[in-house]
């Protein structure tokens, strides 16, 4: 391959990226190659990842344990502190069990190469995380793409598929996986098992998943459904516990996925759902089985911080006060804002150069928030995915809108 005559073309396209460097901890203000910054696109959403209660009770896990797992969950790896945090995920997901992974991208290709395979259909919001399409490319399954939060499209292709089915819902567990190399599939239009994957919400949109209705028609035509909580956990519901707290349809769900490196503070990713589920998953998803364990700092740090999530409301509930009072700023201002409820905002820009020159503009003012470009968004919808955590305050709030609008105003005399 042609490496540099590639390079040349994702630079004219304007799509280049490189890296940025962090000099300091992820907060609301962050030092960026020698520059202090406000701190607008973090997904730190409670602003845990350098709280003091994380890093005293990581450091006294390493004190305990050790800097490192020494090996897989399945061998040597294995420690009191992980089965304590996948028991306090369970019950904070309002599920029977959780099992942990690395990342949260091993998790969700983790539970879609394990769950579901050849003889099976996934039905997949047009917008999910570029994990779950991969995970869903991986499985064998076939996938079929429904329209963003379109309910009328998805029972389309869900009836669709249903007609001559070969049998009615079937469980996700051991007892109905595919074995490994099994090539078996039903024939046009029967499947063995549907699985409905969506994020719960969104993360270049910020919008929610209309989570109860997608279960309603699961349930009347005998699906199963996934969720991505990646960008839900800690933000959203009751208790914090994300998407189907948020509307109260916990033992709806057949998979809930999450994330510990966002709200939590840390990193990491889980799957919480039935007991047989999770014991077919450690046996059988290869993420899990042929990856070392995290290490106890990171277990110890996400134990805390869902100490945290459970015992201080107000952080979520400042953040998304905060989050509904700059997008009203923002549209008022007359920028083109995703609809939403979330921290993530979306502030449409159109083209890549333009959006890369807004951010260079935002940078110039203190604020850093880098351009979001296609693959990551389609094509005519870059953006500037602005996102608040908890502590931001309201003054920031003022902040932020006065730069993208002090930006724009500079952007248009250089234009001239």
């Amino acid at each position: 391959m042609d490496f540099k005559r590639e390079l040349e073309g994702i630079r004219e396209a304007g799509l280049y990226r490189s890296l940025r460097r962090m000099e300091s901890a992820s907060s609301r203000t962050v030092r960026v190659e020698g520059r202090e910054m406000l701190m607008c696109a973090s997904n730190n959403y409670l602003g845990l990842a350098d709280h003091p209660l994380l890093q005293e009770t990581a450091m006294e896990a390493i004190r305990r344990f050790g800097t490192g797992s020494g090996g897989s969950r399945l061998t040597t790896g294995n420690t009191a502190l992980h089965e304590s945090l996948e028991r306090e995920l369970a019950a904070f997901k309002g599920t029977e069990a959780a099992v942990l992974f690395n990342t949260g991208y091993m998790a969700n290709v983790a539970a879609l190469t394990a769950l579901v395979g050849a003889g099976d259909l996934i039905l997949s919001d047009r917008l999910n995380h570029a994990s779950l399409i991969d995970g869903a490319r991986l499985s064998r399954a076939e996938v079929q793409v429904y329209e963003h939060c379109d309910l009328d499209d998805l029972e389309k292709k869900v009836s669709s598929a249903r007609e001559g089915s070969m049998s009615t819902r079937e469980e996700l567990t051991g007892a109905t996986a595919l074995d490994e190399g099994d090539s078996t599939r039903g024939s046009q239009g029967r499947y063995r098992r549907i699985l409905i994957v969506t994020d719960g919400v969104f993360s270049m949109d910020g919008d929610i998943a209309p989570l109860p209705d997608i279960c309603d028609l699961a349930e009347r035509w005998g699906a199963d459904v996934m969720v991505d909580d990646a960008h839900a956990t800690g933000v959203l519901g009751a208790k914090g516990a994300g998407t189907a707290d948020h509307f109260g349809c916990q033992h709806r769900v057949a998979v809930q996925m999450g994330t510990m490196s966002k709200a939590l503070g840390a990193e990491g990713g889980y799957i919480a759902g039935s007991r047989e589920m999770i014991e077919f998953l450690i046996n059988r998803a290869r993420p899990f089985i042929f990856s070392t364990a995290q290490s106890p700092a990171v277990i110890g740090a996400v134990l805390a911080a869902l100490q945290i999530v459970q015992s201080e409301p107000e952080r979520r509930e400042s953040l998304l006060r905060r989050a509904t009072r700059l997008r009203n700023e923002m549209l008022a201002a007359g920028f083109d804002v995703l609809p939403g409820e979330t921290p993530i905002l979306g502030v449409v820009l159109g083209e890549a150069d333009r959006a890369v020159a807004f951010a260079r503009e935002l940078e110039a003012q203190g604020v850093f928030a880098p351009a979001i470009r296609p693959p990551t968004v389609p094509a005519g919808t870059s953006r500037i995915r602005l996102t608040l955590t908890a502590a931001h305050t309201d003054e920031d709030v003022g902040t932020i809108t006065d730069a993208f609008t002090n930006a724009r105003q500079a952007l248009s005399t250089h234009a001239l």
